[in-house]
């Protein structure tokens, strides 16, 4: 019986239609500069004050630039698809709506657990970096409580909570305030960037893609590369390789503009709006970032931020290690502000972006539709508190330690779903009005995911286990809950009775 099919698709008409159900909608709100906000918080955290120096140091040297321009590349590919995506498809769920319409219902669900793992993940990791950035202001290790044998993390339900409160407010509220604290660590990238520039020494540029030499510290077992296990090359640094690897090591500096998509349904124009905010912000974040390794790597020579040289030691180096080489002390508390309000958006965003893909699969049925309705204004409260009250236990109580590569596989994997989507889409419903098209259509698409692939493979081989095991139970849950629930199959299954029931047409008499 096809509507008892797992392959059965949600037209793009019928998702248009189903954001105006008065008890479900969404307001439309946001503009283009609203969503650029979003972007630009998102991607730039605390990431840009550690993970720069250590990749210089250890992997690419002063290349780390063009490794992040490659990286901008690779990124800006898989966004093509999403701005096209998005501008044909203007409703909450990002690819997880996207595939609905494409692959179907099964593969929709796939996504949308996978959309579930990595932003509540990355909202409960990130909680915790900034519980360490608050504990190190405040003169602490951390801000950890002992209740018996628990160890409760404070600060990071201190940051959930709030960030709670203001999503439940409202999403325009939200990007206000994200466009405040955004505004405050822009000014300390840039006031990073300016002051650094006086302290550059070309000389350190040089060599700019070093020597290739075997890695340091060589992973092995479920520790190494999936591509390492499968090919039995050993990792190096430098060089070529070096340089590849870095660009693979930074693409996760990228992570997060898909949330953008997730905020469609509440755009007001989104076919206009939504390219402009995701290759806005891209293109923002992107210049900031080859701004701070050019001062960073110019400021010190690359083999002084390596783990083990006499400037770094046996920890790891960050954005304060080459300021205070030149005796500029005060850099660290400046980087701690700017890590500390990148934190906030970038919990703020990704939250946002659990409460829409949640929201979309309820409204749709595969997970309990109570949580699919709005208040007056046209906000998912109760959705929001549910995630809200899961983010803070993840970030109180459980280490989230390799769990972050699992926000990396699972969002690679939604860009693969997202730029192969486009050519179903193309194929299947060439008439569909769309307010971007990718251009050089299948090349783009196909380049982007192979780049996206091959980002995937540098993942360690525990994380792949970790991520089977999490999709493999996603499959339980939907054979037991969201096939059976599904609006879609029950629409469906309605029209195919009516027909049942239908007295045969009598034969015209000629």
């Amino acid at each position: 019986m096809p509507g008892a099919g797992i392959w059965r698709t949600k037209s793009v008409e019928q998702s248009i239609a189903d954001t105006d159900e008065p008890s479900s909608r969404l307001r439309r709100e946001l503009t283009a500069k609203d969503l650029t906000v979003f972007g630009v918080a998102v991607v730039i955290g605390a990431g840009i004050f550690t993970l720069t120096a250590r990749t210089a140091g250890n992997v690419a040297g002063p290349s780390i630039s063009l490794a992040f321009v490659l990286a901008a590349v690779a990124c800006g590919l898989a966004a093509l698809c999403y701005a096209e995506f998005a501008s044909t498809v203007p409703v909450a769920g990002s690819a997880y709506t996207f595939s609905y319409a494409t692959f179907g219902e099964f593969v929709a669900w796939i996504i949308g657990w996978d959309l579930v793992l990595e932003f509540a993940l990355a909202s409960a990791v990130v909680s915790k970096g900034w519980s360490m950035y608050l504990g190190g202001m405040l003169g602490a290790s951390d801000t950890t409580v002992h209740v018996g044998s628990v160890a409760l993390d404070w600060g990071a339900v201190v940051i959930v909570a709030a960030i709670t409160a203001v999503l439940a407010i409202g999403t325009k509220i939200s990007s206000r305030v994200s466009a405040v604290v955004t505004a405050i660590k822009v000014a300390v990238v840039l006031l990073v960037i300016v002051v650094g520039i006086f302290y550059i020494d070309k000389s350190n540029y040089s060599p700019y893609i070093p020597e290739a030499e075997t890695a340091q510290d060589t992973a092995t077992g479920l520790h190494q590369s999936l591509f390492s296990m499968l090919s039995g090359a050993d990792g190096s640094s430098y060089g070529w390789y070096g340089l590849l690897a870095a660009a693979s090591l930074v693409f996760f500096a990228f992570i997060g503009f898909d949330v953008v998509a997730t905020t469609a349904e509440e755009t007001k124009n989104p076919q206009k709006a939504l390219p402009r905010g995701i290759f806005g912000s891209l293109a923002i974040v992107t210049a900031l970032y080859v701004g701070v390794t050019l001062v960073l790597t110019g400021m010190v020579k690359y083999t002084d931020l390596r783990t083990g040289s006499a400037l770094v030691g046996d920890g790891s180096a960050t954005l304060a290690t080459a300021f205070e080489a030149h005796g500029i002390t005060w850099a660290q508390m400046a980087i701690n502000v700017g890590g500390l309000a990148g934190l906030t958006t970038v919990v703020m965003v990704m939250m946002l972006g659990q409460t829409r893909v949640l929201f979309a699969m309820s409204r749709d049925g595969l997970v309990s539709r109570r949580l699919a309705t709005t208040n007056r204004k046209g906000v998912p409260v109760r959705i929001t508190l549910v995630v809200g009250g899961v983010v803070a236990v993840l970030a109180a109580v459980f280490p989230m330690g390799v769990l972050e590569e699992m926000v990396n596989i699972g969002t690679l994997f939604a860009f693969v779903l997202v730029c192969l989507g486009v050519l179903v889409l193309r194929r299947t419903r060439p008439d569909l009005p769309r307010g971007f098209r990718v251009p050089l259509v299948p090349l783009i698409p196909i380049v982007a995911v192979l780049a996206c692939g091959w980002l995937m493979l540098n993942l360690s081989v525990e994380t792949w286990i970790r991520f089977a095991i999490w999709m493999a139970l996603g499959v339980v849950v939907y054979f037991a809950y969201g096939r059976r629930h599904s609006v879609l199959g029950r629409r469906l299954r309605a029209q195919e009775k009516t027909v049942e029931r239908a007295p045969e047409a009598e034969p015209e008499l000629v």
